[in-house]
């Protein structure tokens, strides 16, 4: 195929963008051809109305992605891929022969959209996360960086119906953020049929409007109608603004439009499609340059405000440490940003609300939305904490997943872990949490045992990159490390040994001051058990690990769910070893209920009296 010269001298306005509409299209149909699967009709549908947007309205330097006043543009239909890229093309960021690459191993044109590409923010695909995303992304232009930039985003109709879009909807408006626009390209069809309200625009804009925001009801392949609406979201100064354009689904090409059973399909004659929509076209578009070259906002610092020191003997919740320890680092960093879902006098965030309230923000009982919006400020360089039980987490698991792929560099931290919480029960207690973080993807564990390693602990989280888990306990624990004391990720801390040891117990959080106590009572009784504290889950100590291997045998204490936690993370580091040691885990194995702290712990044979009781079993069948 030849492609026609560039004619965008000869166009301009209404005549350019139905032209570039149909390019847009032309390239979806070739870049999924190419591939062998795509989504082109779910690009098709879109076209005219991203036509009209890059040429017209978004202000992006593509030769400079990384400049803090480009617009944000978020694909929340991720599937929609080869529109993007099509997109790309038009700009020229990319050349053709790449964009053709699409879906081929080693290429950067993936099936969905990542950060391997610097034009992309993060990663979409999972329908739902997109928009949340872009409000933190726009909460951070609005409040953060205070710059003008806006975030559009493309939703998909058939996503509207999940509930973190609803979320999203609400956290935008509370926000006032004037700065998001949101597409909706109601297509009418999903993946097997009719979405749950089809081309009933009213149904969307209502919901929006009900929500607090302005909504405009367009049809989505007049691109004055686009145009116009597009001006309106820019002139509203006080909401955020969903457009709800009605489009049809393989728009252009007879055979694929509008009828189900084509997505996720790439055209069965592509040759004849790209015809009927006209041929091959190479229009370029010189994308309007960011409206300002103002830097972002920072925040006054005193890189020497102290940090929170516990003195020995003493005892602290980790909870309350990290509170007081992330208020801290906040007058140290104005970089760091902190979040809760409505918990903070629980989590102790409301420390850092108390002492930096412009850069708290209140997502209050919306988990998923919590992550997302942690999610979209770093994508602004910010440096999120999120915090809230760890029970609830397990809402945003999906998020949490997301962002590992976007690359995302996030610090999470769920209080209220394990049976230890009390007489609350088990829909509080997260038993899961430690298991589902381990097996997200870069990811990092921390638990900390006392209120000095939290703080120190908290400072790394800050530097670390990647999504970082930091599990905190109800209770107070007792003060056994003194103020300063360093505590690199991946390692560990031995609290007691002998030569005498036979057995170590390894431990992090509350359990490790189960293991303390059991091991000065066997020593007691002349029995050597060395303490390991696994403050550090993942990545693990597991040279410390290994090194308890060799001397006899190994017990593990742990207030979670038997699989997937401390217990599978110590079996993987003695995986290796020439002759694995016997491994006798202690952990919860059957559901709780009310009970107190002390109680739990008994009741799951997760304390001091079962950590005993474990150890002489152990040496008694091994003498």
């Amino acid at each position: 195929m030849t492609i026609m010269a560039d004619v965008h001298d000869e166009l301009r306005g209404p005549a350019l963008w139905r032209e570039l509409g149909q390019q847009l299209r032309v390239d979806s149909v070739r870049s999924s051809a190419a591939a062998g699967s795509g989504h082109p009709t779910s690009s098709m549908s879109a076209a005219d109305l991203m036509a009209v947007l890059l040429d017209e309205h978004l202000r992006y330097d593509f030769a400079a992605p990384d400049n803090p006043n480009n617009d944000h543009l978020i694909f929340s239909k991720g599937h929609a891929s080869p529109l993007l890229y099509a997109m790309y093309r038009a700009a020229g960021a990319i050349s053709d022969a790449e964009m053709l690459t699409f879906r081929k191993r080693g290429s950067r044109m993936e099936g969905h959209p990542t950060p391997l590409l610097p034009w992309v923010d993060v990663a979409t695909g999972s329908l739902g996360q997109g928009l949340p995303i872009a409000v933190g992304v726009a909460l951070a232009g609005r409040l953060l960086d205070q710059l003008p930039y806006r975030v559009w985003v493309l939703c998909g109709d058939s996503e509207m119906a999940e509930g973190s879009m609803w979320e999203a909807l609400e956290a935008a408006s509370h926000h006032h953020l004037a700065n998001l626009a949101a597409i909706v390209d109601v297509n009418r069809l999903g993946q097997t049929g009719e979405t749950m309200h089809g081309w009933d625009l009213a149904a969307y804009a209502g919901r929006a409007r009900v929500a607090g925001w302005a909504a405009i009801e367009i049809n989505g392949h007049d691109v004055e109608e686009i145009n116009a609406a597009y001006r309106q979201a820019v002139a509203t100064t006080d909401r955020p603004t969903m457009i709800v354009a009605h489009t049809e689904k393989g728009h252009g090409v007879a055979s694929v439009a509008n009828q189900n059973g084509f997505h996720g399909k790439p055209l069965a004659d592509p040759e004849a499609a790209i015809a009927e929509l006209g041929g091959l076209r190479d229009l370029r578009v010189a994308v309007h340059a960011p409206q300002t070259a103002a830097a972002p906002h920072r925040f006054a610092v005193d890189p020497d405000a102290p940090m929170p020191a516990y003195p020995l003997g003493g005892s602290e919740a980790t909870r309350r440490a990290y509170g007081e320890a992330v208020a801290a680092l906040g007058s140290r960093r104005g970089d760091v940003v902190a979040l809760d879902g409505e918990v903070s006098n629980s989590t102790y965030a409301e420390l850092f609300r108390n002492a930096h309230p412009d850069r708290y923000f209140e997502m209050y009982i919306a988990e998923q939305q919590l992550v997302a919006t942690a999610v979209g400020l770093q994508v602004r360089g910010w440096r999120p904490f999120a915090s809230t039980f760890a029970a609830f987490l397990s809402r945003a698991a999906d998020f949490v997943r997301m962002a590992a792929i976007s690359r995302a560099s996030i610090g999470l931290v769920g209080s209220h872990a394990g049976v230890s919480i009390g007489e609350d029960g088990p829909s509080q207690m997260a038993l899961e949490d430690i298991a589902i973080f381990r097996a997200i993807h870069g990811s990092t564990v921390l638990y900390p045992s006392d209120a000095n390693q939290t703080v120190d602990l908290v400072e790394r989280m800050a530097d670390r990159e990647g999504i970082v888990f930091m599990r905190t306990t109800r209770e107070k624990t007792p003060v056994i490390y003194a103020p300063g004391e360093a505590f690199p990720i991946g390692g560990s801390r031995i609290a007691r040994s002998s030569p005498a040891d036979r057995v170590t117990v390894v431990a992090a959080g509350i359990t490790f001051h189960q293991a303390i106590a059991a091991a000065d009572r066997l020593a007691a009784a002349g029995i050597g058990c060395r303490v390991l504290d696994a403050y550090s889950i993942k990545p693990m100590d597991v040279a410390a690990i290994q090194a308890a291997a060799m001397i006899g045998s190994i017990v593990t204490v742990e207030d979670h769910f038997a699989q997937g936690g401390l217990a599978d993370a110590v079996r993987e580091a003695v995986a290796d070893v020439p002759t694995p040691p016997r491994i006798r885990s202690l952990a919860v194995t059957a559901l709780p209920g009310s009970a107190t702290p002390a109680e739990q712990l008994a009741d799951a044979g997760i304390d001091a009296d079962a950590i005993v009781a474990a150890v002489t079993a152990l040496l008694a069948e091994t003498d």
